[in-house]
């Protein structure tokens, strides 16, 4: 007659010592073995404490309808300049001209914050002016949200020079952020959200270039006009204005940030969690040998024996 297995079940076996004994320090020991090692291996693979980490966010950008302009002549030592802060304007009266200022900020896909400006401004010329350099500093508001709330003054700085006068220059350009520093992962950071220019100063230096570049520079986040793609158009027609158009893009920005103590936490212990469970499979098999053979004396209780009301002795 054929036999065959029908059931069967696991037989529970309970090995049992004194505290003081070897058998109790055998366990020990592989205790020790099984979860410190891969607490060690993680940590000397340099990746269990995470210093930094990204995340990508759309940050909130608004032109302040702030910006200084200079437009150099080809007349040695001529240019003529306007600014929206009127202390500079009436430093440079003989060298000021109004323009006339268009300005467009679009919310392409419609969730609430602007992606682009439209920036058109026209300079009165005469004819016997002959623009052959222009630069451009536009100040935004800058904000971030989703981890650090980042508030800042951000600039960005345009420039173009041509040895043929100029009728108009058309700029694309993207802004974008740039760190010498980790943001942090909660809080609110508006170290930099004061201004770069101090309007009420009545004193030429703090309207330069050269000064508002070097505030700007002692910033660990700031902003900087990136990809600029500029169009030189000669040809400018007596009396006619000279145009400067600047479309600038507020592109989503790849951050970078100190984590947080549970982000830390979460992290280390994913990749601790897979070491261990190595060292838990080849461990448990290790004790599984030194307690079935009798390694080291203990008294052996199976679930049987203990049914019965006896315990089985090994030495």
């Amino acid at each position: 007659m054929a036999i065959f297995e029908i059931f069967s079940h696991p037989e529970l076996r309970r090995y049992k010592a004194s505290v003081f004994s070897k058998a109790t320090l055998m366990m020990l020991v592989i205790l020790i073995l099984t979860f410190i090692p891969p607490l060690l291996v993680v940590y000397r693979s340099y990746g269990f404490w995470l210093r930094e980490a990204t995340y990508r966010e759309q940050p909130t950008v608004a032109f302040k309808k702030e910006f200084i302009l200079i437009l150099d002549l080809q007349s040695p030592d001529s240019t003529v300049a306007y600014s929206t802060f009127q202390q500079y304007n009436q430093l440079i009266q003989s060298q000021l001209r109004i323009p006339v200022t268009k300005v467009r900020e679009e919310d392409v896909n419609g969730d609430g914050i602007f992606d682009r400006l439209n920036l058109d401004i026209q300079v009165p010329m005469t004819g016997a002016d002959r623009v052959v350099g222009a630069k451009l500093l536009l100040f935004f508001y800058y904000k971030l949200r989703r981890f650090s709330q980042l508030h800042m003054e951000g600039v960005g700085y345009v420039e173009h020079s041509s040895p043929l006068p100029g009728a108009s220059l058309d700029v694309f350009a993207d802004l974008r952020m740039r760190q010498r520093q980790l943001l942090g992962h909660k809080g609110v950071d508006a170290r930099y959200n004061t201004s770069l220019v101090d309007p009420t100063s009545p004193y030429a230096s703090t309207y330069s270039l050269a000064t508002i570049f070097r505030a700007n520079s002692e910033r660990n986040v700031t902003t900087i006009l990136q990809d600029v793609q500029s169009v030189w158009s000669a040809g400018r027609p007596a009396d006619s204005p000279f145009t400067i158009s600047a479309r600038v893009n507020y592109p989503e920005e790849v951050i970078v940030y100190s984590p947080g103590f549970w982000y830390l936490i979460k992290w280390g212990w994913v990749q601790y969690a897979a070491v261990l469970l190595l060292f838990l499979a080849v461990f448990n098999k290790v004790k599984v040998f030194v307690f079935q053979h009798q390694v080291v004396t203990t008294v052996v209780e199976s679930s049987a024996a203990a049914n019965d009301g006896r315990k089985d002795k090994f030495s």
